[in-house]
């Protein structure tokens, strides 16, 4: 998991000691500090940030620059940290409750990359039982990003060896789709900027249709 450097952590403090304890943005400040053993709740607060556009009240033009200023993370880091927080909300609302936090040790709270591993494994849609494995290493055995991403790769393979056909058919819906959408922004762009006929505008909206009905 990623440290907030000594550099970083100190202009955290600096700008916490301008700030009402009682604020929002004391709160959030504070949950940076303590990332290393409270991503949750640093999740959870960011996930609030980003979704109400607090950063803006703050002074920030947009998201990345405040935590890249204010917090001292990643783009990259805050990204999994918000994907990570919003998936246990979404999938596994249980182990966001404050009783269960409050009862599991910092050195076994699983990381925001494993739980980000987790969320990898639904969008996959692996079996349930194949699932809940997953979740088990993570929550119960406490294993790391690496070892469930791997034990994920390898269950991923197993499938895809027992079943080549639906393997094949998972790839072209992906690749249908990664088409369709950079096919429909293209076709947006040259309407509004009227780039081409309305024929051929007409033509890209049947090819649109046509490839819809392959996924």
């Amino acid at each position: 998991m990623e440290r907030i450097k000594t550099k970083a952590i100190e202009g955290i403090e600096e700008k916490m000691s301008q700030l009402d304890k009682d604020s929002f943005r004391y709160h959030v400040l504070e949950s940076a500090k303590g990332f290393k053993t409270s991503w949750i709740e640093l999740g959870r607060s960011l996930y609030s940030v980003f979704k109400d556009k607090l950063y803006k009240e703050w002074g920030y033009n947009n998201f990345d620059i405040y935590t890249s200023k204010e917090i001292g993370i990643r783009k990259q880091t805050v990204m999994k940290l918000l994907r990570s927080y919003y998936f246990l909300e979404k999938e596994e609302p249980m182990y966001l409750k404050k009783d269960y936090i409050g009862s599991s040790e910092a050195a076994v709270v699983p990381s925001f990359e494993s739980i980000d591993v987790l969320r990898l494994a639904k969008n996959k849609k692996v079996d349930e039982e194949d699932y809940a494995r997953l979740k088990s290493s993570i929550f119960e055995k406490g294993k790391d990003a690496r070892e469930v991403r791997k034990d994920l790769t390898s269950l991923i393979r197993q499938r895809n060896e027992l079943a080549p056909v639906e393997a094949r058919q998972d790839r072209k819906i992906s690749i249908v789709k990664r088409f369709l959408s950079t096919l429909k922004s293209l076709k947006q762009e040259m309407e509004l900027a009227k780039l081409l006929p309305s024929a051929l505008i007409k033509e890209a909206d049947a090819l649109i249709k046509k490839l819809e009905d392959q996924i």
